[in-house]
């Protein structure tokens, strides 16, 4: 039966995650010293530890077991590469969304239509994790059949980082694709409206000896969430990240996030902003439009929670050995080529994902995750009202 948490929970758990510098959590974790308590300076939360949380916070908001798991294990990797923005903060927000009863908690995808390598997922609007690893996992059988395979899901919710589905089928010897459309946040070339999403993409492809590319990027200049950043340590933003009420691009970082008017890749038109706007538009035709789930303007607003979703994904999992041989040993060969490319300032080039392996093995040479002070206190208040145990911290390792 549905647990409901009362509204002064969440309105008191989304305060504590952002009434100070919670987004400074990627920046700390890289290594800068922390503002917080002293008592969390030097202290990290295990992997499984996240994963228990989650899980335990996810049961107690309707979800099965099962999963549960699935939801805290993305959100503990989104954090474990780095990406504190799309990690156990994001839990609030799904729990914020079964409360509401906008995203049923016990849904069960279902397959609308199913023909050779390709197949068309109704997600019912359960949880987003819960759809992308159903889709990739169908995606994955069918490459595994016939060389290729490619599902669209429509009814999903916002299924947390792309990446986790791309290693899903790197983890199968295959390569992995997904892209996900989003609430409209970016402005197209040209205008001075937002009607597209950050509608982000990836792809990744396994090398030999553990060597990898993990590309997981937004279609547009920037997320809103740099641009919160800008506003607590009261700093403009860069020419090209947004514009201003007047359809103009403005620097000024409170502006910006008022208009919520998010530039494409690329920034203006003379910079090759369209470029920007023409993926974000692909991703678009993938996922809404192939799917017939909501679509550009038509989606929610990010700020709003008055209706569904109804979200549109798309995943391909492509057998390279159905192609020329030796395509593992060729990227083996292009990331070297590429990392050994002389700089003129001494820094080694990086390959995508290369930054995410970093913190990886700085987690895990910790012994854990290192959480903004901010995120412990929010969470160890959100156990409390949740009913769960709250996270157990342990010193770092080094």
């Amino acid at each position: 039966m549905l647990t409901v948490i009362r509204k002064v929970t969440l309105s008191r758990f989304l305060e504590l995650l952002t009434s100070s510098s919670l987004l400074r959590a990627r920046t700390v974790a890289a290594g800068m010293t922390s503002t917080g308590s002293q008592d969390y300076d030097q202290k990290v939360v295990p992997k499984n530890e996240v994963i228990r949380f989650i899980e335990d916070c996810m049961c107690k908001a309707g979800t099965t077991k099962e999963d549960a798991y699935a939801v805290g294990h993305h959100l503990m990797i989104a954090d474990y590469r780095g990406h504190f923005s799309h990690g156990m903060n994001r839990m609030h927000m799904y729990v914020k969304d079964i409360e509401h009863r906008i995203t049923d908690p016990t849904a069960r995808p279902q397959i609308v239509t199913d023909f050779q390598a390709i197949a068309l997922v109704d997600g019912k609007n359960a949880l987003g994790q819960v759809i992308g690893k159903y889709c990739m996992e169908k995606a994955i059988e069918k490459a595994k059949k016939f060389g290729i395979g490619m599902v669209a899901a429509r009814g999903s919710n916002h299924y947390g980082i792309c990446a986790y589905y791309t290693m899903m089928a790197m983890e199968q010897g295959l390569i992995g694709f997904t892209c996900t459309n989003t609430s409209p946040l970016m402005a197209p070339t040209r205008s001075m409206k937002s009607a597209l999403g950050t509608n982000p993409l990836s792809l990744g492809m396994a090398a030999c000896n553990g060597d990898e590319f993990v590309l997981d990027m937004a279609t547009t200049a920037v997320a809103l969430g740099k641009i919160e950043l800008a506003i607590r340590k009261n700093e403009n933003i860069p020419e090209g990240w947004a514009l201003g009420p007047d359809g103009k691009v403005t620097c000024n970082s409170e502006e910006a996030f008022k208009t919520s008017l998010l530039m494409p890749l690329g920034g203006d038109e003379h910079s090759s902003g369209y470029k920007g706007y023409g993926l974000g538009l692909m991703v678009e035709i993938l996922c809404g439009i192939l799917s017939g789930s909501f679509f550009g303007p038509n989606i929610r607003p990010w700020k709003s929670g008055d209706k569904v979703a109804n979200l549109g994904q798309c995943f391909m999992a492509i057998n390279p050995e159905a192609f020329a041989d030796g395509s593992k040993e060729r990227l083996t060969i292009l990331l070297k080529q590429l990392r050994d490319l002389p700089t003129s300032d001494g820094k080694t080039v990086l390959i995508a994902g290369d930054p995410e392996r970093r913190h990886m093995e700085k987690v895990d040479m910790e012994g854990g995750m290192t959480y903004h002070p901010n995120q412990l206190k929010a969470s160890e208040e959100f156990a409390k009202h949740m009913g769960v145990q709250p996270m157990k911290l342990v010193p770092k390792s080094v």
